[in-house]
């Protein structure tokens, strides 16, 4: 996330989205909150070290609805809990 916090305190035009994820063991809707608020402490962290501004940065929670790797192993629940950005207009 420095990498990105970097990356935005030099390009003060980017606006990104921060995109919250989860594995597929919880219930959808606890899912759901669970990675909105990874989203949002994403979101906390960036304007806390790189001081950030709010209105740059867009917090969505997908919950278990994208998965990047197999839920029925260990190591691929791990990939699925996750934050990404996304560069938006």
């Amino acid at each position: 996330m420095d990498e990105v916090g970097r990356t935005l305190k030099q390009n003060p035009n980017i606006k990104v989205e921060i995109g919250g994820h989860t594995d597929a063991t919880g219930s959808d809707k606890a899912d759901m909150a669970v990675s909105l608020k990874r989203a949002e402490s994403a979101k906390k962290y960036l304007m806390d070290k790189f001081n950030i501004s709010a209105g740059r940065l867009v917090v969505k929670g997908y919950g278990k609805t994208k998965p990047i790797a197999d839920n029925s192993t260990k190591e691929g629940r791990a990939k699925n809990r996750r934050v990404e950005f996304r560069i938006v207009p």
